[in-house]
């Protein structure tokens, strides 16, 4: 294998925002240059999805206001899928909606059974902006619908409702990291 052909290989640990940090709730800006600074936030954002021990990392979660994400998820099946979108637009959402265990890198150590549909497809571009359709079924789907949000200034606890979502933010407040969000 090349030197550098592992995701995140080159890239550098950011640290995270967290719930409460503006930058997550504001909506992200569309990336205009596809040159090496967006390669470099790619794989940053990989290395830091990895040392998170996360499946998904949008640029606002490292502070970078930037319609990019990258993930490394399993989708139901066991099959693993590897991949970034530059500007992606979730173009289906659709199929079950199924309550599951949703959880967050920018909410570390909690998780809150959160409705989403079991299949989803984004489109957008690769780092070198040709156009690239991601499809994804199950915990996949939920994946990139996660990411999607994130890039509109949404979290997973904006999805949720009644005691599920007092709970997650009791949580957070009580957290080390917490902050009022």
């Amino acid at each position: 294998m090349r030197h550098g052909s592992i995701p995140g290989a080159r890239g550098r640990v950011r640290p995270l925002t967290l719930l409460g940090d503006d930058a997550l709730r504001a909506p992200c800006r569309e990336v205009t240059d596809f040159g090496p600074g967006l390669a470099a936030l790619v794989e940053d954002l990989f290395a830091t999805m990895y040392a998170a021990r996360g499946v998904g990392l949008a640029a606002n979660q490292v502070g970078e206001a930037l319609r990019v994400f990258v993930y490394d998820c399993p989708d139901d099946e066991d099959v693993r899928h590897v991949g970034h979108v530059v500007n992606p637009r979730l173009v289906a959402a659709d199929g079950v909606v199924l309550r599951g265990p949703e959880g967050c890198l920018s909410l570390p150590g909690l998780e809150a059974g959160t409705e989403r549909h079991d299949r989803a497809v984004v489109a957008g571009l690769t780092v070198r902006g040709e156009p690239v359709t991601v499809e994804g079924t199950g915990f996949f789907a939920r994946c990139l619908q996660h990411e999607c949000d994130h890039l509109d200034g949404r979290l997973y606890v904006d999805r949720l409702t009644g005691w599920r979502r007092r709970r997650v933010l009791r949580q957070a407040a009580r957290a080390s990291w917490g902050r009022p969000g």
